[in-house]
């Protein structure tokens, strides 16, 4: 249940990008983007994590499911250059919703996996209701013969159900119907801890299934926290806990980074 990577129990470093050309808060300067993205992915290799996410974390507002065009070629071009700069795992996620986009920039960034936040069904999100894609996303994967794994959010951060379900009705979705390769549970927003009664529960319900689809913790670990965290989910994908002064928009700081893969064994 590793998804490629070369151990088990992963932890996946978030190269948040810098507003990109387009975005109400880019710069104007995009050799600026480029080397943050460059910098924080050597200081996470480095500090010895297992694989890197990148998104467009700058882009605020995101569009909901449809970015621009030049968006996923600034993504393409920068996922190119993560690529050749190492070794490791590269995943991609297109905010606030774009699957396509991802899986697009994924293929031709020869990337790994991307992250869905609304892989099936809906939410209620500050873009307005997002709407799960699954069929044109694998379709898609299909036809670019993208060697690409896609882990898909269960109860994503910043949204809101449309309406209560069984947790199991929705893992259940994700896997069997929507044909995830991995779930990520997350607290409720960017940086915030996710419940490990909650990711027990995903857990649980991922094993009822039988499937064989590892579950990711995808927001709030810290070095504290990691090693309980890893006792209940297959993995760990951090951003927040990684940067200088635990500012999600600051850069990597590598010894953080070190002492964080170091806690969780």
């Amino acid at each position: 249940m590793s998804l490629g990577f070369a151990r088990e129990r992963p932890i996946v470093g978030m190269v948040h990008l810098d507003a990109l050309p387009g975005a109400p808060g880019f710069d104007g300067d995009r050799a600026g983007i480029r080397e943050a993205a460059l910098r924080d992915a050597r200081r996470l290799e480095a500090g010895g994590v297992d694989a890197i996410l990148v998104e467009n974390f700058g882009d605020a507002p995101f569009y909901a499911d449809d970015v621009p065009k030049h968006v996923v070629a600034s993504m393409a071009a920068l996922g190119r250059d993560l690529r050749r700069e190492t070794d490791l795992p590269l995943g991609v996620n297109v905010l606030r919703n774009d699957a396509e986009a991802a899986i697009a920039v994924a293929a031709a960034a020869d990337a790994d996996f991307v992250r869905v936040n609304v892989h099936t069904s809906a939410r209620l999100t500050d873009q307005g209701v997002v709407e799960g894609r699954a069929a044109e996303t694998l379709r898609l994967r299909d036809r670019l013969d993208a060697d690409v794994s896609i882990l898909a959010d269960v109860d994503v951060k910043h949204s809101a159900s449309l309406a209560e379900r069984p947790l199991g009705e929705e893992v259940a979705e994700l896997v069997e119907r929507g044909l995830a390769d991995g779930l990520v549970a997350s607290g409720s927003g960017t940086g915030e801890e996710a419940s490990l009664d909650h990711v027990s529960d995903v857990a649980r319900a991922r094993d009822e299934l039988d499937a064989d689809a590892p579950l990711f913790v995808g927001s709030g670990v810290t070095r504290k926290t990691v090693a309980e965290t890893l006792g209940v989910a297959d993995g760990a994908i951090v951003g927040t806990a990684l940067k200088e002064g635990d500012e999600t928009t600051a850069p990597v700081d590598e010894s953080r980074v070190r002492s964080l893969v170091d806690a969780k064994e």
